[in-house]
């Protein structure tokens, strides 16, 4: 017997749908405008174009920050740093929301650090405050170090401008508390906050002092329940520690205060001494002296940033550099006689 005449599943044939991507590029002028207007959702895009290493996309972010650059300046810059498990995201989110609901726009850049393997990130902190992120006074945009140095991504400084444009007042910037190595953030914020802990050993001793002589405040997390006694006992050496060490801002005085997340309780005293220390600084000159440096080294540090770029996009960089490492593996030539074979030739 004869089949039956169809298309092999049983349906008629029909003309297959070709789907064209669209271009959801936003004009400059058009994300200029809607950042300026406090529109979250462009602030990202913005942000994104600046993270961006697409040409077009680089170009058209620093056009974006070139536009909205009378805008920013305007929020006060605080760094916050601490120990893995110091309770940083916890602390952020309850003075965040306590600002937030209180008038204040709080914007929140948190640090991920990224895979030496993979080269990606979790980017979790955005689930982690989860109650700050629903605010509509608070912004978080959780970004990769992507192999930055001092626990900050390259574009954070950019990052921050595009908040301060879009009307964010207070700026709050979470490491990935390396603890070692955070000049890059001492030197791109006005506060910069130290989060510790008790009862994890000899605490005075367990703390570097280099790290001590960059902050303006350090915060004893975790003071509550049958920790407080400790965490006030450690608030005490802390302050009288901080009255022997260089300080990092001309005319302030580090300070120590107890602080429980959980409680809710020296939120309040965070902030007085925070807006104490602007008043400090506003006094001696000190705030914009700090600010006009930090331009400076910016600038001086993307300079640096620049020149490797050029350097390894020479043509035959790479295989060169490549040949002289299997030359190194072999025993053939020194590191230094490398080094200088690669700029001499």
């Amino acid at each position: 017997m004869d089949g039956i005449a169809s298309s092999h599943d049983g349906m008629s044939a029909t003309v297959r749908k070709r789907f064209v991507k669209k271009d959801r590029t936003i004009p400059v002028e058009e994300l200029t405008e809607k950042i300026s207007n406090g529109s979250r959702l462009h602030l990202a895009k913005g942000i994104t174009l600046l993270e961006s290493i697409t040409p077009a996309d680089k170009i058209a972010g620093q056009q974006v920050l070139l536009n909205l650059l009378p805008k920013t300046g305007n929020s006060i810059r605080i760094g916050i740093t601490g120990v893995p498990g110091a309770g940083k995201s916890t602390f952020i989110e309850a003075f965040g929301l306590m600002l937030a609901n209180a008038g204040h726009h709080v914007a929140v850049l948190a640090i991920d650090p990224s895979s030496t393997i993979t080269g990606g990130s979790i980017l979790g902190d955005k689930t982690r405050m989860e109650e700050l992120a629903r605010h509509p006074g608070a912004f978080i945009r959780p970004s990769p170090t992507a192999g930055t140095l001092g626990g900050v991504h390259k574009k954070s400084r950019e990052t921050m401008l595009l908040c301060e444009a879009a009307g964010y007042d207070v700026i709050l910037i979470e490491t990935v508390g390396v603890g070692q190595s955070e000049t890059v953030v001492r030197g791109m914020v006005d506060f910069f906050m130290l989060l510790v802990l008790t009862g994890a050993g000899d605490e005075l001793q367990g703390m570097k002092k280099g790290i001590m002589e960059l902050v303006d405040g350090i915060i004893v997390h975790k003071a509550d329940g049958d920790n407080l006694k400790l965490a006030k006992k450690t608030v005490r050496e802390y302050r009288q520690l901080l009255h022997f060490l260089q300080p990092a801002s001309l005319g302030w005085t580090p300070t120590s205060l107890p602080v429980s997340s959980i409680k809710l309780t020296g939120l309040e005293e965070v902030w007085e001494t925070v807006l104490a220390f602007k008043a400090t600084m506003d006094t001696n000159t000190f705030w914009a002296e700090r600010r006009q440096s930090q331009t400076k080294d910016w600038f001086r540090s993307m300079i640096n940033d620049r020149l490797i770029d050029t350097f390894f996009a020479e043509p035959g960089r790479k295989e060169q550099v490549a040949e002289l490492e299997q030359a190194l593996l072999k025993g053939d030539i020194t590191v230094a006689g490398a080094v200088e074979r690669l700029f001499l030739g």
